[in-house]
């Protein structure tokens, strides 16, 4: 059975203060991470920000680390200058930090450089990534998305990480936020700060994680905002696969190039793990509401569909080679 939770939200009014790291792929000057640093600390949060310079979506879980300080053009927006060190923060406000490389460089940066400077020994408590530029639903998108590469870096590094992702896809600059609150950044924002209330309640982080080692979260949020009649969408859980699709190549017919369709394939959407009766969170955030999927980075295959393969492969291998 599926599960609603938008009625827990609505009665959660306050949460645990966290120390957060948030991050993005979409660079440290976007309007969604910097509605969402405002609302997390308005919530009584303890956050360090920590975005790529420039935009790196698609980046995946890409780990590259600069060579040089920052290049041209520029920081996004133009908020960085050519030839500014390869990290840096907001002159004012010291929350706020650039790192010029790859999203799951950014955070690790951010985790072992940045945060013992700014929570001293106090631990991360939370990692949170987004809100994307965008969904990323599904398995396929799930290795693509420079987003959730961030999170779940962090999520194996053994820190609790929840990813977002919202439907509006615009590239927009914070200083473009109008501070209403029906612009998508804080309606995005919003959804955050809800989540990480709903996770917290009621946790005392400094006797219990808030996701058990390994595991981590990814929500995608629904297109909304002003001319779309979803404002305020539920929550639902969800799991990465139904209805989730990859890639499929044809060729153009009038050109003869390849070309990228998407494919709702057999593969990616076999129901292996997590519970089996949740809807896809594709299908679920295609409409006016919040996909909350939970996931692990244990790839490994489960033992009842591990152990006859491996018995069936003893037959077959030289038994020296196998234990």
């Amino acid at each position: 059975m599926w599960t609603s939770i938008t009625s827990l939200l609505v009665l959660l009014s306050s949460s645990t203060a966290l120390n957060v790291i948030l991050t993005n792929d979409d660079s440290w000057a976007s309007a969604n991470i910097r509605a969402a640093y405002d609302a997390l600390k308005a919530d009584g949060h303890n956050v360090l920000l920590v975005g790529p310079a420039v935009q790196q979506s698609g980046k995946g879980g890409t780990f590259v680390l600069p060579t040089s300080n920052i290049t041209a053009p520029g920081g996004e927006f133009n908020t960085v200058a050519v030839g500014a060190p390869y990290f840096g923060h907001d002159v004012q406000n010291p929350d706020l930090f650039y790192f010029n490389g790859t999203p799951a460089a950014a955070v690790v940066f951010g985790i072992d450089i940045l945060a013992p400077i700014h929570f001293g020994s106090n631990p991360i408590d939370l990692v949170v990534s987004g809100p994307n530029e965008g969904q990323n639903n599904g398995p396929f998108v799930f290795t693509l998305s420079g987003t959730v590469g961030a999170t779940y870096t962090a999520v194996e590094r053994g820190i609790p990480a929840v990813a977002f992702s919202a439907g509006n896809s615009t590239h927009r600059s914070y200083t473009t936020n109008t501070g209403d609150a029906s612009d998508p950044a804080n309606l995005a924002a919003k959804v955050v700060v809800n989540i990480v209330r709903a996770l917290s309640s009621n946790v005392n982080v400094s006797q219990e994680r808030l996701l058990p080692l390994g595991v981590g979260m990814s929500v995608n949020i629904p297109t909304f905002g002003p001319g779309i009649n979803c404002t305020n969408p539920p929550s639902t859980f969800t799991r990465l696969t139904g209805g989730a699709v990859v890639n499929q190549i044809t060729l153009d017919p009038t050109t003869g190039f390849p070309v990228s369709n998407n494919l709702e394939a057999r593969g990616v959407n076999a129901n292996i793990n997590g519970v089996r009766d949740d809807p896809g969170e594709t299908p679920t955030s295609a409409g006016c509401e919040t996909a909350v999927s939970i996931f692990s980075v244990d790839y490994d295959a489960p033992e009842r569909i591990a152990v006859p393969i491996q018995r069936r492969l003893r037959k077959n291998i030289r038994a020296d080679n196998l234990p």
